[in-house]
C-alpha cells in the first residue's frame, strides 16, 4: 500500500500505457487510451491545486504554450468546423496537454524510471504479439503473405508496433546506459536486444533508421569509448549473422536493401511519398503564412499532387479483408506543419520541439547522476524527431507520441526546479562528508544573544548542537 500511495501521481499515465496494449477499432477515432489522457489531465489539475504551487516556471509556460499560438491559427482557417475542432483537440492533445500533464506529475527520477518501465513492458507485449504473428502467418500482408509484425494495432495501422517497440528500445538504451543498479542495468539491456526482433519483424524502414540513429546518439552521450565498442560489435553481429548465417530471410533482407534504392528504381511507397511531399511545398507557396489550414490536406492534395501519386495504399491482414487505404497525409511530420499550418505553425510547433530538445540535452550536461532518466528522455524525443521526417501523427498510436513528449518534458522543463533541488541536496551531502563543520543551511539559525547573555557551546545538550557536529550520516 506504501508503494502504491507513493506512486499514486504517475498511475493515471501507467494507466494509458496499459490501455494502448487493448486490440484497435479499424475505424474508431477515439480509443481508450485516447480517453484515459482526459483522466491524466484532470489528475494533473487536482494534484496542482491540491499542493497549492506555482505549476509551471516561465520557461516550461513558452515552450509549451508555443505551439497554441501557431495550431490555433491554422485551426480558423480549417475547411470545415468539425476539422478544426478534432484537428484542435488532436495537437493539443499530443504536443501541449499531455506534456504538461507528465511536467506536472513526473515528481523526480523515481516516477521517470516508473513510465519508462511502462513503456518497455507495452513495447515487450506489442512485440510478443508482433513475433507470434510472423511465426503463424496472422500478420499483416506483404509481399503476399500475412507475416508483417503489427501487433494489437491490426494491418491498418502498420506502423503502430513499430513505433511502440522502437520507443521500448530507445528507453531501455537510456535506462541501460545509465547509473543505476546493475541488475537495472543488466535487465535493460537485454530486454532491449531482445525487442530488435519485432522491430525487424515490423518491415518499417523509417523505424530502423530512427532507431538506429538515436541509439547512436545515445551512447555517445554515454561516452564516446563505449560508443566505439558497441559499434564494433553490433556491425561485426550483424556480419555474421546476416553474412554468414542469413538470418533474417529474403523478405527483410530486401526490405533493407530497398533502404538504399530509394533514389534509383523505388518503390511505389516511396513514389507516393515524394509525390506527397512536392504537393506539400506547393501547398505552402500558395499559403505560406497560415497554410490550408488544420485537416486541409486531402481536400487541397489532388490539385498539387502529380499523376504519379496512386489512390491509396493496400491493406490486408488475417482476419481483416482487402481495402483501400486513402493517402490523407504528406508521411512527414515537417511537410504537414509546412502545408496545413504554414510557416507559423512550423516556427512555433517544431521550435517548441527544438527547445525541449536544447534544454534537455543542457540538463544531462549538468546533471550526471540522473544519467538513466536523462538519456532515456533525449533519447524519445530525438527519435520522435528523426520518424517524423517519415511518418506524422494519425491513428491509435498516436497518443504514444504525446507520452515520449511529455517524458522529455519533464526532464527538460521541470527539472529547474526539481532537478535543481536534487543536484543541491547531492553537492550538500558531499560537504557533509568533510571534516569541517556542516553546511550553513543543515544548522539551526539562532538570533544573536543580548549582551551578557550566556553562549551555548557546540558540545551543549540543546539538539541543534550534536546535529550539527554528527557524523556524516
Amino acid at each position: 500500500m506504501s508503494a502504491l500511495h507513493r506512486a499514486a501521481p504517475v498511475l493515471p499515465v501507467l494507466a494509458v500505457i496499459a490501455l494502448m496494449g487493448l486490440p484497435a477499432e479499424t475505424d474508431s477515432g477515439a480509443t481508450p487510451a485516447d480517453l484515459a489522457c482526459g483522466l491524466v489531465l484532470l489528475w494533473a489539475a487536482v494534484c496542482t491545486v491540491r499542493q497549492a504551487r506555482r505549476p509551471l516556471t516561465r520557461t516550461a509556460a513558452v515552450v509549451l504554450g508555443l505551439p497554441v499560438v501557431g495550431i490555433a491559427v491554422s485551426a480558423a482557417g480549417a475547411v470545415t468546423p468539425g476539422d478544426a475542432i478534432t484537428g484542435l483537440a488532436r495537437y493539443l492533445q499530443v504536443f501541449v496537454l499531455v506534456p504538461l500533464a507528465m511536467v506536472l506529475l513526473l515528481r523526480d527520477r523515481r516516477d521517470a524510471r516508473l513510465v519508462l518501465w511502462g513503456l518497455a513492458g507495452l513495447a515487450l507485449w506489442q512485440g510478443a504479439v508482433g513475433v507470434h504473428q510472423y511465426l503463424t502467418g496472422t500478420g499483416a500482408s506483404y509481399k503476399g503473405a500475412y507475416i508483417r509484425a503489427v501487433g494489437t494495432f491490426g494491418p491498418h495501422d502498420v506502423m503502430g508496433m513499430a513505433a511502440v517497440v522502437a520507443s521500448g528500445v530507445v528507453a531501455l538504451t537510456g535506462l541501460a546506459l545509465g547509473t543505476g543498479g546493475r541488475r537495472q542495468r543488466v535487465a535493460a539491456a537485454v530486454c532491449a536486444l531482445a525487442l530488435l526482433v519485432p522491430l525487424a519483424l515490423s518491415f518499417s524502414r523509417g523505424s530502423w533508421i530512427a532507431t538506429a540513429v538515436t541509439c547512436g546518439v545515445q551512447l555517445l552521450l554515454a561516452g564516446v569509448r563505449r560508443a566505439v565498442k558497441v559499434f564494433a560489435a553490433a556491425a561485426a553481429a550483424s556480419v555474421v549473422l546476416v553474412g554468414g548465417f542469413g538470418v533474417g530471410g529474403s523478405a527483410l533482407q530486401e526490405r533493407l536493401t530497398s533502404i538504399t534504392q530509394v533514389a534509383g528504381t523505388p518503390d511505389q511507397s516511396v513514389i507516393d511519398r515524394y509525390t506527397m511531399w512536392a504537393a506539400s511545398v506547393d501547398m505552402w507557396h500558395e499559403h505560406p503564412l497560415r497554410g490550408v489550414g488544420l485537416k486541409a490536406f486531402p481536400a487541397y492534395r489532388d490539385s498539387h499532387a502529380s499523376l504519379a501519386l496512386s489512390a491509396g495504399s493496400d491493406t490486408e491482414g488475417d482476419g481483416q479483408a482487402f481495402r483501400r487505404q486513402p493517402l490523407l497525409s504528406p508521411h512527414n511530420m515537417y511537410m504537414l506543419l509546412l502545408s496545413e499550418q504554414g510557416l507559423l505553425g512550423l516556427l512555433t510547433v517544431a521550435g517548441s520541439w527544438l527547445a525541449l530538445l536544447v534544454c534537455a540535452l543542457r540538463r544531462l550536461r549538468r546533471a550526471p547522476h540522473a544519467r538513466d532518466c536523462g538519456v532515456a528522455a533525449c533519447g524519445l524525443l530525438m527519435w520522435q524527431l528523426v520518424n517524423f521526417l517519415y511518418s506524422d501523427i494519425g491513428g491509435p498510436s498516436t497518443t504514444l507520441t504525446g507520452l515520449c513528449f511529455g517524458v522529455a518534458a519533464w526532464w527538460s522543463l521541470a527539472g529547474r526546479s526539481t532537478g535543481g533541488a536534487e543536484l543541491r541536496l547531492r553537492r550538500g551531502a558531499v560537504m557533509c562528508r568533510r571534516s569541517s563543520a556542516a553546511p550553513s543551511w543543515l544548522v539551526a539559525q539562532f538570533p544573536a544573544p543580548l549582551k551578557g547573555a550566556a553562549v551555548p557551546s557546540r558540545t551543549s545538550p540543546d539538539p541543534a548542537g550534536p546535529a550539527a557536529e554528527s557524523g556524516p550520516r
